[in-house]
């Protein structure tokens, strides 16, 4: 028998006892949807000021309104929640009992009432239907059901996992065959054949993992049809009404059914857990461990339901076989951890872990070995020891992929002051792109010593050249000014202000360094690296080919071929950078506010994309210094400059500027033209004062570009709604003022309009639908 063939054997049999080992996901959860006619509610762990503890709450996806749930003196660990209901598990920190509390939750605001419906041995999994709770109870894995006097489960039977539906409640036994029990013939009695990684449940449907996690296969009245040639790599499953997803190892999300797939501005995310109820299906995004949902369209708006949360529940560091969660060393206690799947394989821009982290990782291994090694016998623990091995070679060979970003933990606990250089990772895997050091000389040699014939604009941080990398990729390198010293006869006045110019200049290069190295999305300008030598501050970023839209509304002649000559064009181009700004107000963690805002900050790449640049004046929180109010005269919001209230309502006045150009074709700050009934004039003259007042009056027709050719019906149509929505923008108090979120929603339904499409993304389901007057958000 040759080597090969006799180590068949036993790598036979060490596959055969992993099959047969306890998934390694977590038996419960810290998200939980509950839906009673037609509110629904996103309920979640999310921190207390108490350190180490994470209280219960419960937020309304229509009107954001929230409800805490106090714990008391034990911390809850768990929460579920169906139709109507919810409950919370609270847990020791010795394991040794578990006691859940319920509350019905009506179907308007949140008079509810509470009861304690179990007070007992620690469960061993929590999962919840649409109308019912079930656990598995104690070491024997018992599956009990509350509030459900009808459902009949076998005496004596013990699973390794439950899933609950409306009505049937199916469990994985053994080493992977699923039994279903209850009332619905069409999930009970249909289970498939075969030996399963894991078992979900929806409204009317069951799915379940193959043993290798590769293939799905649904069952049920709502089950998707799953393409059996189809490859996968489900870490995880969350099933709802008519709707199917499954986490993958690399952090992706797939989805079957209508509208169950991640939003545009989600694509590409990485999550680390998923939940779904009925419509909604909610993730935890890897990044930042904030909770986003969609399918339903009380999210459309924005779809950010929690800044961050408890990820998973806190167990002993020794039950995390494959170590803890990436990012999460913070969370727990230190002889605790958030335990992570074997099969999670994230990139480096989701891995957020401390030191301290990686330390109990590499403990808890050693703590899972012995543990095995002292539980079972000789041949199963020679066995485990093997395989044990075999996880730390790939992971080894992993570990080179995964970077410790200890600076962005250190931002995130002090979000208003941004890491020092010195602290950022030079070429780690950031924002979704290589973030590399250059050197000053090979910026030297790619630019011909920054020559005149490759500059291609200048600004405040300095000039910007066109260059050509060795690779053949264009970029835009943007090159700060260097101030000469001061001569010994300048004036002090002099001095103080070449050394302030010299702190906005190292201040600029931080921001936007510190920003774009943690941010990526494709309406959001590309970072490619940067250079620190010899006193150059330099930033390199990819090639915005179509330059600024402040060009070509206000320089360029408008010519037939020109992008913003149509208006279906031009509301694109709005969508675009109303994207990128939503992104920096509701998935940035800390929340980020750009503050200077405007056309030329607006850049245009080979594909007429539009994409949102120069963080040199962004913050991560407001601005209480009393400092001096940045931005540009024309586009600043008039509350933060006289108040210094900033807040993110402060970029929508900007972006409210923007769209008023894109539809009047004027400057934010113009010599007065001849307007339909006015005057001529030399007086500058801001474009909110010209336009609002006709947009109020319903003539938008009146101060629409005439540059471009006459509109369609539904193009008039829709720039008069885009109008209406820049005139709530640029409201004088931020309260008034629409959210980013809301104003990307009017603009998918007036690009849609404008398109003249049977079907909008923001509003599916049959015909076009006329544009009111006035905005859903005013």
């Amino acid at each position: 028998m040759s080597p090969s063939n006799a180590t068949e054997p036993f790598f036979f049999l060490l596959l055969l006892v992993l099959l047969c080992l306890p998934a390694a996901a977590s038996p419960f959860s810290t998200v939980a949807i509950s839906q009673s006619s037609n509110v629904t509610i996103v309920c979640a762990l999310v921190p207390s000021p108490v350190a180490y503890r994470y209280e219960l709450n419960c937020t309304s996806a229509c009107t954001r309104e929230q409800r805490w749930y106090p714990a008391g003196r034990t911390p809850y660990a768990a929460v579920a929640a169906g139709n109507g209901f919810l409950c919370g598990l609270t847990l020791p920190a010795d394991r040794s009992n578990a006691t859940m509390r319920w509350w019905a939750l009506p179907a308007h605001g949140y008079e509810d009432y509470e009861k304690q419906i179990y007070r007992g041995p620690s469960l061993a999994a929590l999962a919840s239907g649409d109308t019912h709770v079930c656990a598995l109870i104690g070491g024997s894995r018992r599956p009990h059901c509350w509030r459900w006097g009808d459902m009949v489960i076998p005496e004596g039977l013990n699973l390794s996992e439950i899933a609950v539906g409306r009505d049937f409640v199916c469990g994985r036994l053994g080493c992977g065959a699923i039994r279903c029990f209850g009332n619905d013939t069409a999930v009970v009695g249909r289970e498939p054949n075969g030996s399963f990684s894991m078992v979900a449940a929806g409204t009317r449907h069951a799915c379940g993992a193959s043993s290798d996690g590769r293939q799905l296969t649904c069952w049920g009245e709502e089950a998707p049809q799953v393409d059996s040639n189809l490859t996968l790599d489900i870490v995880s499953m969350a099933l709802g009404e008519s709707k199917t997803c499954v986490l993958q190892s690399n952090g992706t999300v797939l989805c079957w059914g209508e509208g169950s797939r991640p939003p545009d501005s989600l694509a590409g995310e990485q999550f680390v857990a998923i939940q779904g109820r009925g419509d909604a299906i909610c993730g935890i995004l890897a990044i930042n461990f904030s909770v986003v949902c969609w399918g339903n369209e009380l999210f459309r708006r924005n779809h950010t339901i929690y800044r961050s949360v408890l990820p998973g529940t806190c167990s002993p560091i020794s039950s995390c076989g494959c170590g803890v969660l990436p990012g999460s060393g913070t969370m727990c206690p230190s002889d605790e951890g958030i335990c992570q799947s074997c099969k999670f394989q994230l990139s480096s821009n989701s891995s957020n872990s401390s030191p301290s982290s990686q330390q109990a990782s590499s403990g808890s291994k050693r703590r899972t070995l012995l543990l095995v090694l002292g539980t079972v016998g000789l041949g199963l623990g020679l066995l485990a020891l093997s395989s044990f091995l075999v996880y730390l070679a790939l992971k080894s060979q992993r570990s080179g992929r995964v970077h410790r970003t200890v600076w962005w933990r250190r931002w995130r606990q002090h979000p208003a002051a941004p890491p020092s250089l010195a602290e950022l990772p030079l070429d780690s895997r950031l924002g979704g792109g290589t973030v590399e050091e250059f050197s000053l000389q090979s910026l030297y040699e790619i630019t011909d010593n920054f020559a005149e014939a490759h500059k291609i604009g200048s600004g405040s941080f300095g000039a910007v050249y066109r260059a050509t990398l060795p690779g053949g990729r264009e970029v835009a390198i943007k090159r700060a000014d260097v101030h000469a010293a001061a001569a010994p006869s300048a004036s002090r006045r002099h001095e103080q202000l070449r050394r302030w110019s010299e702190e906005q200049r190292e201040r600029a290069f931080h921001s936007e360094l510190a920003l774009l190295s943690r941010i990526n999305h494709r309406n959001l300008v590309l970072l490619l690296g940067f250079c620190r030598e010899r006193g150059e501050r330099v930033l390199v970023y990819e090639y915005m080919a179509n330059g600024t839209l402040h060009d070509h509304l206000h320089r360029r002649p408008m010519v037939p071929s020109s992008p913003l000559s149509s208006w279906a064009a031009r509301l694109r181009l709005a969508l675009d950078a109303a994207r990128g700004i939503e992104y920096l107000h509701a998935y940035a963690v800390p929340a980020i506010i750009h503050r200077d805002i405007k056309s030329t900050n607006i850049l245009l790449d080979g594909v007429w994309t539009a994409k949102v640049a120069d963080f040199g004046v962004s913050l991560t929180s407001p601005d209480n210094e009393g400092s001096v109010a940045a931005g540009t005269v024309g586009y600043m919001d008039p509350e933060y400059y006289r108040l210094r209230r900033l807040t993110e309502k402060s970029d929508v006045y900007s972006f409210g500027v923007v769209l008023l150009e894109l539809v009047t074709g004027f400057k934010a700050i113009h010599r007065a033209q001849e307007v339909e009934g006015g005057e001529g004039s030399t007086t500058p003259r801001n474009v909110v004062e010209m336009a609002v007042p006709y947009i109020e009056a319903d003539d938008v027709a009146v101060v629409m570009d005439r540059r471009v050719p006459p509109a369609s019906a539904e193009e008039l149509e829709a720039v008069a709604y885009v109008a209406y929505v820049a005139a709530e923008c640029v409201r004088a108090e931020g309260q008034d003022r629409p959210t980013m979120g809301e104003v990307v929603g009017a603009l998918e339904r007036a690009v849609a309009a404008c398109a003249d499409r049977v079907e909008s993304r923001s509003e599916p389901g049959g015909g076009r639908r006329a544009l009111s007057r006035a905005p859903s958000f005013m």
